[in-house]
């Protein structure tokens, strides 16, 4: 008898300085191994992004931020796809040079990957992309013009097919410079993390399709104490290459009143089996609403943040581990049908309830 596929919820939050994943890409490798242990890992843009670098994980579905928490509450399936018409939306704020720069990196997407990506589009005013910090230390940002934002995805699907929007804005050079040399040599916050989040959201609660973003940036001067984990940010003029290779096989998203259409292959919150979150992160949208479901949850206590949100205070049950190598093995046990408790050298009698 064939068992259901096994899917598995890769949750990093964006901008709250996650000691793995709060940086350039670097929880994919996380992803890759959780990949080789479940048959479908759902997790977001934050998770997979390393600017010029990528990695495709065939089992791995990418799913921004606002959708993901649309998907947990059961609200929006999730529809795998082979290849996605990509729109890409320019921020009138870009100067024609560093936008040009974007314009190859597309090109070269065709080209090279063979990506489908539509002719561009410009906003009709600039972005203007405001930055903020939290009293906690978390980024997060504002946007000028969200109309304009939506005016040109509005043209990009209308006009142009695009099944999925990859949005290039203009961030703003004065960032803190003690902020920025922080989270380059890896004991900061991304501060544009939280400020790429809110341009995703909005579009993808507009349109209901994919989205992603790319900031647009002045090169920087070379940084010798450079951490690894921000490396990839460091190889190229663009951060645009991971986004278009994301959006090219992000699933689409089915609304609930579509379900009499559905196909075998589409995914709902109710066929989840857990979820692995860093252990003081747990007070997000698609965590809550997945704690309410019979689906696994397993904190990660290695991965530490800047937010204190454990699970206990919430009433959330959950296993936690010290690393992720660990939640490997719990969702091996998993899917295994073994409790992990059985792996340990010690096991207490059972009890009269």
């Amino acid at each position: 008898m064939n068992q259901r596929p096994y899917t598995t919820i890769l949750i990093v939050p964006t901008g709250v300085g996650a000691a793995i994943g709060g940086y350039a890409g670097d929880a994919i490798p996380v992803a890759k191994v959780l990949a080789q242990v479940c048959d479908r890992l759902i997790t977001h843009p934050n998770v997979l992004n390393g600017a010029s670098l990528y990695w495709n994980i065939p089992n791995a579905f990418y799913v921004e931020g606002y959708g993901l928490d649309k998907f947990a509450s059961g609200c929006w399936g999730l529809r795998p796809v082979r290849n996605n018409k990509i729109g890409l939306l320019l921020d009138q704020g870009i100067e024609p040079e560093l936008q040009l720069r974007h314009l190859q990196a597309a090109d070269a997407a065709r080209a090279t990957l063979g990506l489908t990506i539509t002719d561009y589009v410009i906003t009709d005013a600039a972005l203007n992309v405001e930055l903020r910090t939290a009293p906690s230390g978390a980024s997060w940002g504002t946007i000028g013009n969200p109309d304009s934002l939506l005016r040109a995805a509005e043209i990009l699907i209308k006009k142009a097919g695009a099944e999925a929007i990859a949005v290039v804005a203009r961030f703003p050079d004065d960032m803190d410079e003690k902020a920025v040399q922080n989270y380059r040599q890896g004991k900061g916050v991304d501060p544009l993390a939280g400020a790429e989040a809110v341009i995703s959201h909005l579009v993808v609660r507009t349109f209901q399709i994919p989205c992603a973003h790319s900031p647009a940036l002045a090169a920087a001067p070379p940084e010798p104490n450079l951490s690894p984990r921000s490396a990839a940010e460091e190889l190229g003029y663009t951060f645009l290459p991971c986004v278009l290779v994301g959006l090219s096989r992000a699933p689409q998203f089915i609304l609930e009143k579509e379900t009499v259409s559905s196909l075998p292959d589409d995914i709902w919150a109710n066929q989840v089996d857990s979820v692995i979150i860093p252990a003081t992160a747990c007070g997000s949208s698609a965590l809550l609403s997945l704690s309410q479901r019979q689906c696994q949850i397993i904190t990660v206590k290695e991965n530490k943040t800047l937010i204190q949100v454990p699970p206990e205070p919430l009433g959330i049950k959950s296993i936690q581990v010290n690393s992720y190598l660990e939640a490997v093995g719990v969702i091996a046990a998993d899917k295994a049908g073994i409790n992990p408790s059985a792996l340990r050298p010690q096991l207490s009698s059972i009890v009269r309830s």
